[in-house]
C-alpha cells in the first residue's frame, strides 16, 4: 500500500459521495440531500485535515518545500470549503439548481486538485516521508 493508493481511494469516496448528493438535489429528496451533504463535507473536511497537519508538514520538513506544491493545495482546499459553504446554503434553501451548480463547479475543481495530488505530489510523499503512511486511515 502507498500513500498515493490510500489517499486516491478517498478522493474516490468523496466523489461518490458528491455525486450521491448532486442526485438526492435533483430528486428533491431533502433529507437525503442533507445526509448524503453533511457526510461528504466531514469525508472531505477529515481528508484535508490528515493532508494539512500530517502529510504537508511532514513533506515540507523532508524537502524544505513549503511555497511550493502543498501551498498550492492549501489554496485550493480554501476554495474548495467555499464552494462547500455554498452547497449548505443551496441546501438550506432547498434551491435543487443552485445546489446543482455548485456541485459541478467543486466537482471540477477537486478533480483538477485530485489530479495534482496523485499524479504530482503523492508519488512525492511515497518518495520522500514514506512513514506517513502509517499515519492513514
Amino acid at each position: 500500500m502507498t500513500i498515493t493508493a490510500v489517499l486516491q481511494q478517498q478522493h474516490r469516496d468523496c466523489d461518490s459521495l458528491l455525486a450521491s448528493a448532486e442526485a438526492a438535489a435533483r430528486r428533491r429528496d431533502w433529507a437525503a440531500c442533507a445526509s448524503v451533504t453533511q457526510s461528504f463535507i466531514s469525508d472531505t473536511e477529515a481528508h484535508f485535515r490528515l493532508e494539512e497537519e500530517s502529510l504537508f508538514p511532514a513533506f515540507e520538513a523532508a524537502t524544505g518545500m513549503s511555497g511550493g506544491p502543498t501551498q498550492v493545495m492549501r489554496m485550493e482546499h480554501a476554495e474548495a470549503r467555499s464552494l462547500m459553504a455554498g452547497l449548505g446554503e443551496a441546501l438550506a434553501a432547498r434551491d435543487a439548481d443552485d445546489f446543482a451548480g455548485c456541485c459541478e463547479t467543486l466537482l471540477i475543481l477537486l478533480q483538477q486538485h485530485n489530479l495534482k495530488e496523485e499524479n504530482i505530489l503523492y508519488p512525492m510523499c511515497d518518495r520522500t516521508v514514506p512513514d506517513c503512511l502509517q499515519e492513514l486511515p
